[in-house]
């Protein structure tokens, strides 16, 4: 279950139109602050000319001082320009690319379609590398408009000298265009399958990261790091090829802006041989000829981040656009907490009903463990409703009818694998630091014995997937995370597997006691679990089979003795 999107599904185009619109007032003074130091850089050559032709007419020393004035503003104006201009941009593009990565992840958070084959590695890549790319988009846009100012002003100061300058320019800038257009297209579609290679093989290394214990334990490492050894050659190959075609391109930008300037200064200095132009036009066309090479390469450097950022757009895409595994209902749950499972079918359950009223403790076991596992799925809404058959009420209310909102609100399930975050004690039990209960969560989870162990108690550093911690610390802090959300409806799978038997007792009784008056339901074959439940449902070959308390299961049930006596 998914909260729904209002806006319509987006291509890398439009996202890319989406940044541009909501960005035009720092794009505009961007560009014309961008534009302004371009005109300047231009200038600086143009008065170079002017100054030596006024000088050598003239010889007067107050020329001198106003031609010296004048490059002093240029100067300034070129600094300033900058300096303000390249300042609006970088946070229009920081605060743009931080909307997209904030954006990417609310949809990685959320389950979306089967056929999408996007794992969280990938994810992270996303929101990271290509939101960042496709930010870039603010600054590539005002720097090509300004860039093509400097070469029109630089056409048209040249033209003016000799037409045949000045068309020259113009006829080489869209020449050299054309032929670039085609290599970025290529930088395009590379870049894209590069940023592809590379998220797959962060998605392997989260996987393996996740399964990293297992894997040690039965010796399947050296098999796990030799796949990822092969996804990342992978992804260094289309590197390199990503390398080669950037190579390509930024040599053969580099080659034909020089051959363009070449050509401007030795049609100048034939003009200025043959009589055509002055001295002064001379020393302006080979001061612009010498410049023009740096808007050129800007110029012409354009189109190939336009094709990065279009290519992380579409990856974003991606994502932002994955259907959602349903589309969730606006009810909300009423009072009190109840739970209803009627005549479900999925996976291993069969025509699977019960019934748990508000304030109930409630222990189901399950003598297959991948019932319980359905079971489980099921309840957190990582089932979507259409996939199984029947249905599940929460607060008399259908769970397709309700809102995810009121879903996480009214009922948690706590998984028996919850994962550990890098931070605090404190900042795994209470994520959002509102919960008033994180003493007695502590407290019924056993975890004390954690806290009083170090001096920093609750603000100990807990490090990423607790990796400082055992497996019944973890599991016991987990379960205190569980309690301290304090929700209506609180489901349990296995909260006690990697703890000893005496700490299970008294967990259990701990649990019983701050849940009382709370609905809550505990999918475990723990003895202890069961025998403080008000009521014990057996669940067998995808059905109830038996109902009752623990005690009277032992007398009378000998599949069931057999099941969870230890």
């Amino acid at each position: 279950m998914t909260t729904p999107d209002t806006q319509r599904p987006r291509p890398g185009s439009d996202i890319l139109r989406t940044a541009l619109r909501r960005n035009r007032g720092a794009m505009l003074w961007g560009t014309v602050l961008m534009g302004l130091y371009q005109a300047g850089e231009t200038a600086f050559p143009i008065a170079l000319g002017l100054i030596v032709e006024h000088t050598m007419q003239n010889r007067s020393p107050g020329s001198l001082g106003l031609s010296i004035a004048a490059l002093a503003v240029i100067i300034t104006t070129v600094s300033l320009s900058w300096r303000f201009g390249m300042r609006i941009l970088q946070k229009a593009n920081t605060t743009e690319a931080h909307r997209w990565r904030v954006k990417v992840a609310a949809c990685g958070l959320q389950p979306v379609a089967r056929d999408v084959d996007i794992k969280s590695g990938e994810i992270l890549t996303i929101a990271t590398e290509d939101a960042d790319q496709t930010a870039d988009i603010i600054e590539v846009v005002p720097l090509l408009i300004s860039s093509l100012v400097a070469v029109v002003v630089a056409a048209v100061a040249l033209g003016l000298a000799d037409l045949r300058l000045g068309l020259l320019v113009i006829v080489g800038t869209a020449a050299i265009m054309s032929v670039l257009s085609v290599l970025s297209k290529r930088i395009g579609s590379s870049t894209q399958e590069q940023q592809a290679r590379v998220a797959r093989a962060g998605a392997k290394v989260a996987d393996l990261i996740t399964g990293l214990r297992p894997l040690h334990g039965f010796g399947g490492n050296h098999a796990a790091f030799r796949s990822y050894r092969k996804v990342s050659t992978e992804a260094k190959l289309q590197a390199i090829t990503v390398a080669k075609v950037n190579g390509a391109y930024a040599g053969a930008a580099l080659a034909l802006n020089a051959v363009l300037a070449g050509a401007v200064t030795l049609t100048a200095g034939w003009l200025a041989f043959d009589g055509q132009i002055t001295i002064g036009e001379l020393v302006m066309a080979v001061g612009l000829a010498q410049f023009i090479m740096e808007p050129l390469r800007l110029f012409s450097e354009m189109p190939k981040y336009v094709m990065i950022a279009r290519a992380s757009a579409e990856r974003m895409a991606l994502v932002l656009t994955a259907p959602p595994v349903t589309t969730p209902g606006t009810q909300r749950p009423a009072a009190g907490g109840n739970l209803e499972l009627d005549c479900v079918r999925y996976g291993t359950l069969r025509d699977l009903k019960f019934k748990v009223s508000a304030g109930e403790f409630v222990a189901i076991t399950a003598y297959q463990p991948r019932a319980a596992a359905d079971l489980a799925a099921v309840l957190s809404a990582h089932v979507p409703p259409a996939a199984y058959e029947g249905a599940v009420r929460v607060g008399g209310q259908e769970l397709a009818d309700l809102s995810i909102e009121a879903v996480r609100e009214h009922l948690l399930v706590n998984p028996y694998d919850g994962e550990i975050f890098a931070g605090t004690l404190r900042t795994n039990i209470d994520p959002s630091g509102t919960s008033r209960t994180v003493p007695e969560a502590v407290e019924a989870s056993m975890l004390t014995d954690v806290v009083a162990l170090h001096r920093e108690g609750l603000d100990y550093g807990v490090r990423d997937r607790g990796a400082n911690l055992s497996g019944g610390q973890r599991q016991r802090l987990s379960l205190a995370r569980a309690l301290a959300a304090d929700s209506e409806i609180l489901v349990l799978h296995d909260p006690t597997t990697a703890v000893d038997a005496v700490t299970e007792q008294l967990v259990a009784r701990n649990v019983a006691k701050l849940r009382r008056g709370r609905t809550t339901v505990v999918i475990t074959s723990s003895p202890a679990l069961l025998d403080v439940a008000d009521r014990v449902l057996v669940l067998d070959d995808g059905g109830v089979t038996a109902e009752d308390t623990h005690r009277n299961l032992l007398a009378t049930d000998a599949d069931y003795c057999r099941a969870v006596a230890r």
